[in-house]
């Protein structure tokens, strides 16, 4: 088997797991709701602007950090948004997850 079919394969089993799935459809339906949707995009609007600013070295922002915390406290009492936010973050990690494998294996040719 050579890399690119196990790539394939990678990107099949990834589309065939449950945080995929769980996460698609959460966002699906999310996303097809018009003023959930204005509110995740809002959120994370102000969460990119809030880490790009930190990344980018002009520090932290106190008063979009504190609205930024705030929105989020609000969102989450919506119980369909706090599954996608958690949902999200247990896909993510899990790409994390396969990405580590991945540069671990390579890491002494970088």
């Amino acid at each position: 088997m050579n890399v690119y079919d196990t790539a394939n394969r990678l990107a099949y089993e990834i589309q065939e797991s449950e945080e995929y799935k769980q996460y698609k459809k959460v966002k699906t339906d999310i996303m097809s709701n018009a003023e959930s949707k204005k509110k995740v995009e809002d959120f994370e609007k102000l969460r990119y602007e809030v880490q790009l600013a930190q990344y980018t070295g002009e520090g932290k922002d106190e008063e979009k950090a504190k609205k930024l915390e705030e929105m989020y406290g609000m969102l989450v009492q919506d119980k369909q948004i706090k599954d996608y936010f958690d949902l999200e973050v247990k896909f993510n990690v899990m790409i994390a997850d396969v990405n580590k494998i991945i540069a671990e294996a390579i890491r002494d040719v970088l």
